[in-house]
């Protein structure tokens, strides 16, 4: 992707939100809300973080993985973070942790580590102040992305730390589209072209 100028840009959607809009076409991604991790030339890489996982909770995946788990642990829920690698696991959390190896810095206020120490931290009762643990997540091609934003299948917003971890995760969706000042309730299943 280029400016004006013919300068590379990169990076222009990391920590920001995607807001799927209706009539997304792939049900996986139906009113999701995705925190984008990393976004350049190469691709893009973000975890939805508005879908729990009935099935899984965070204690039964800490003892399946023999990790110990302490008496000041923490139950976070379990999230589908997207299609791509579903075995595999992530931690967004705030900047107030992470690992000498497997933290990445996304902006000032959120990591993402996807370290087996990341989740035996949290269930000790340590690790980062605000958390949200993903199976898998969303991965995007190169100028694959940037098609789907120019086909308005999504909207961006800046992330908040706020609307991340304290929003239910049910109200995450409408939440983001109201941080835009749009209702969630006058959006169109059917995008209109001028």
């Amino acid at each position: 992707m280029a400016d004006g100028n013919g300068s590379k840009v990169s990076g222009y959607l990391d920590h920001q939100m995607l807001i799927a809009m209706p009539g997304m076409g792939d049900p996986r991604f139906e009113k999701s809300v995705v925190f984008m991790c990393a976004h350049s030339e190469d691709g893009a890489l973000g975890l939805i973080i508005n879908k729990p996982t009935r099935e899984i909770r965070f204690q039964t995946l800490l003892e399946q993985l023999d990790l110990d788990v302490g008496p000041a642990q923490r139950d976070i829920r379990v999230h589908f973070g997207g299609p791509v690698e579903q075995q595999r696991g992530f931690v967004l959390h705030s900047a107030d942790y992470g690992c000498a190896e497997g933290t990445l810095k996304i902006d000032q206020q959120f990591r993402m580590t996807a370290t087996m120490q990341a989740l035996e931290d949290i269930g000790q009762g340590h690790g980062p102040k605000s958390a949200l643990f993903a199976l898998g997540y969303a991965g995007w091609g190169p100028g694959q992305l940037e098609s789907e934003l120019s086909h308005n299948a999504w909207l961006t917003v800046d992330a908040s730390p706020n609307l991340i971890f304290q929003v239910p995760a049910g109200q995450k969706w409408a939440a983001s589209l109201e941080s835009l000042g749009i209702d969630p309730m006058s959006l169109s299943a059917v995008a209109g072209r001028a």
